[in-house]
């Protein structure tokens, strides 16, 4: 049986209601954020790029390597926005 409501947005807690707290939270996701896309692009360029590692481990590493940037970039982007926004709704 359903009333006929639906959820339509979360609510997260905030981390801390101090701007600079916020500002700080803000940088630093973005500098993890930018270091795992690094990361992953070096590996995935080194695996590419180097014929020794077309090997069928290196080729799953490969795909692991690929999703991974995927996977962050939904969910950080997000909270690197709300913490600068000042917005808590998902």
């Amino acid at each position: 049986m359903s009333n006929g409501s639906s959820i339509t947005e979360f609510l997260l807690l905030a981390f801390t209601d101090r701007r600079e707290l916020q500002l700080l939270h803000f940088w630093l996701f973005l500098g993890i954020y930018l270091a795992a896309l690094l990361g992953n692009g070096l590996i995935i360029t080194a695996i590419v790029c180097d014929h020794h590692l077309h090997t069928p481990m290196y080729f799953f590493l490969l795909k692991l390597f690929l999703l991974d940037p995927g996977s962050i970039s939904t969910t950080l982007p997000k909270a690197m926005a709300n913490s600068l926004w000042d917005n808590m709704d998902i």
